[in-house]
């Protein structure tokens, strides 16, 4: 910053009210000394500022698989948000068995984060739960932490369900089943409520032989589909938790020559980039999962700034997009 300050003629008291953005200095003397900055390669000392503002300016993100598209999608928009409000980001992956969950909070806090966004389906056990409960700094889940308390962003899971069942019905589907994520995960059971809902107003009774699990899993809902038609041949429509399930479906519905949608229809749900290019082409409910992780990201910052307006839960919009699978 001095030497901002001595290529610009000017004293290191306006330099600094320039590089902050504080102060009233004309507009001759702030292009000059923004000009000299980017000339000399100048970049803020965050550690420095940190000390005088008695915040570090990052927020920690404490993630579950990083392989997962839609916790990339959250953390792709998370990060997005954090640096547009000038924040930098520590993530602390568990990886996909969950393992280091005590040792990544210490390590997000050793780092003097000022917040920490999770976004790990782990925090939805009580055990975890109660290691973040001893957390000082601002919290905010994108998922349910037993016994409340923290912030969270989401999407209204049991409307994902009723939706997809729901136009299943409309179509004029008979049978409907259903292949559900993992069971101990509180989305799967929204999920579940979500298609349960829909069949009991449709005077539908609901018969859990149409129910499978395929545990997020390609590979599992093929094997789980290929169940389903053999307890109940006669089913005309099946409605899969997630994308990635769901193209395990139609690959073991084109397995056994059932085609799709005549024989039997397909909804999945996230609405990933692939969804569109299936053959044929998947119906899905959309999750809006970037824009999830900039609300959930300006929702923290709020927190930290102690803003007294921050909602105990966000729920942001879900749709049905129809496509070919479902679709004639």
């Amino acid at each position: 910053m001095k030497d901002v300050a001595a290529l610009c003629g000017v004293s290191f008291q306006t330099t600094s009210k320039v590089l902050n953005g504080k102060g009233s200095v004309s507009d001759a003397t702030r292009a000059r000394i923004l000009r000299a900055a980017h000339d000399l390669g100048y970049v803020p000392n965050r550690q420095a500022r940190s000390l005088v503002m008695r915040r570090t300016q990052t927020v920690g993100l404490l993630a579950g698989d990083l392989g997962d598209h839609a916790l990339t999608e959250l953390i792709i928009g998370a990060e997005q948000e954090a640096r547009r409000q000038g924040y930098a980001v520590v993530i602390s992956s568990l990886g996909r068995d969950d393992t280091g969950f005590g040792d990544a909070l210490p390590v997000l806090l050793e780092h003097r984060v000022d917040g920490i966004l999770l976004a790990a389906p782990l925090v939805e056990d009580g055990l975890a739960a109660g290691q973040v409960r001893r957390v000082t700094v601002p919290l905010v889940s994108l998922h349910h932490l037993p016994g409340g308390g923290v912030a969270t962003v989401g999407s209204d899971h049991v409307l994902t369900g009723y939706l997809a069942t729901a136009h299943l019905l409309a179509r004029g589907r008979r049978t409907i089943a259903t292949i559900l994520g993992d069971r101990g995960r509180r989305v799967t059971q929204s999920r579940l409520r979500g298609y349960r809902l829909a069949l009991e107003e449709a005077g539908r009774a609901i018969d859990e032989a149409l129910v499978e699990e395929g545990g997020w899993d390609i590979n599992r809902a093929f094997a789980a589909t290929g169940r389903l038609l053999d307890r109940r041949p006669g089913i005309d429509a099946i409605f899969a938790q997630n994308d990635n399930m769901a193209i395990g479906v139609l690959s073991a519905l084109r397995a056994r020559g059932v085609a799709v949608p005549a024989g039997c229809a397909v909804v999945g749900c996230d609405d990933i980039d692939i969804a569109a290019h299936t053959a044929p082409p998947l119906s899905t409910v959309r999750i809006p999962f970037l824009e999830t992780g900039k609300a959930a990201m300006r929702t923290l910052l709020k927190l930290i700034e102690t803003s007294p307006d921050v909602p105990p839960k966000l729920l942001l919009p879900v749709e049905l997009v129809e496509r070919a699978s479902s679709v004639p």
